[in-house]
């Protein structure tokens, strides 16, 4: 791979990355005109409904694009939706060449866009630091190859793996300095999952609490509540953004009650009193809901790992020691051979604060 390449992509990359908190449900995209070995424009989207990268580069470049080469961390889109196509755009504009990081996942594209700028003559490179395209936009990736979206557990643990005290007590295991870094998994999140016990317990607002000067797009709130026993005056209905509570319950009165408080209501199916939690998934990607956030007590997040649905596992860890009556971080049914235990790979550990900050993925 040439160094160039290589190194501009980087450049498209880290633009990209502006848009980690706005872009929803739109991917995160970043995009550097060269010409003459020097950089004249580059570009990122911002926000869904606004110009796409390759616009904002192609403007700044102002009539200066003609033999450039184009640097972009998602093949050009060729398909009218909110805006129109990306790669008419830098056909008409006139560029010389196209490397992208990697192939939009979008089946509306899917290689459309890189074969019709070859088509107009347009020389195109793909694969170009695919790996970390791929990761920054996780959730699109895996929403449009398989219809669900990335799923993140975030978890604050003591060194012995105790959430809460036995009486529930837990503000707080964790310092001020992880709690400040769960905002920012927060943030680059689509929506937030949470369970009924957690709301009646701690009344969270679930919002994303950046720097001031920092833009967020607020994740959407789900509470999962089969029995529809959230109060009309729970914290998180009077925050920017929606809540929707996911519940079995056909009762109507309170379904009207919280739909004036500004929830939305969904029902769902479910099998002895517990909702289908894969259904729930596939409905929050019809929703166009790329990465979902869970901040749950124990028993969800046994359910998540139960049926294999979490693909990252966010464990804040404290130095301190709560003891045996404490509560847990999963509530599984009883493992009796090692076989059966869930195995995770470690991706990263490094210390927040006092804390130490430990991602996991499934695997070997």
């Amino acid at each position: 791979m040439p160094v160039a390449d290589e190194s501009l992509m980087a450049r498209a990359l880290r633009l990209a990355g502006k848009g980690l908190y706005t872009t929803d449900p739109n991917p995160r995209v970043g995009c550097v005109l060269v010409k003459g070995g020097r950089v004249i424009a580059e570009g990122w989207h911002r926000r869904a409904g606004e110009a796409h990268a390759e616009i904002v580069a192609l403007r700044a470049a102002a009539g200066e694009a003609r033999g450039a080469d184009c640097y972009v961390t998602l093949e050009p889109c060729s398909h009218h939706g909110r805006t129109p196509p990306c790669a008419d755009a830098l056909i008409d504009a006139g560029v010389r060449r196209v490397v992208a990081a990697m192939a939009d996942p979008n089946p509306l594209v899917a290689g459309r866009g890189l074969a019709r700028l070859r088509a107009a003559g347009v020389e195109t490179r793909c694969g170009v630091l695919a790996g970390e395209a791929e990761r920054l936009n996780r959730g699109f990736c895996l929403r449009m190859r398989e219809g669900r979206p990335w799923i993140t557990v975030k978890m604050a643990a003591s060194m012995d793996g105790r959430t809460a005290m036995a009486s529930g007590e837990s503000r707080w295991i964790t310092s001020p300095e992880s709690r400040r870094d769960v905002h920012r998994l927060r943030a680059r999140s689509s929506a937030m999952l949470t369970g009924i016990g957690t709301v009646l317990a701690d009344d969270p607002a679930l919002t994303a609490r950046l720097e001031e000067d920092e833009e967020v797009l607020q994740p959407v709130r789900v509470v999962l509540d089969s029995g529809l026993r959230m109060p009309p005056d729970a914290r998180m209905l009077s925050q920017p953004g929606r809540t929707v509570v996911v519940t079995l319950s056909p009762d109507r009165r309170r379904r009207l009650r919280l739909e004036k408080a500004g929830a939305e209501v969904w029902r769902v199916d479910g099998r002895e009193g517990r909702i289908d939690l894969t259904a729930l998934m596939s409905r929050l990607a019809d929703e166009e809901v790329n990465e979902v956030l869970v901040e749950a007590g124990p028993v969800l997040n046994g359910a998540l790992a139960e049926l294999g649905l979490v693909n990252e596992w966010v464990l804040y860890l404290a130095p301190c020691v709560l003891g045996d009556t404490a509560r847990g971080l999963f509530h599984l049914p009883a493992l009796e051979t090692m076989a059966q235990r869930l195995r995770l790979c470690y991706r990263e550990v490094r210390r927040v604060g006092p804390d130490l900050k430990i991602r996991l993925e499934a695997g070997e």
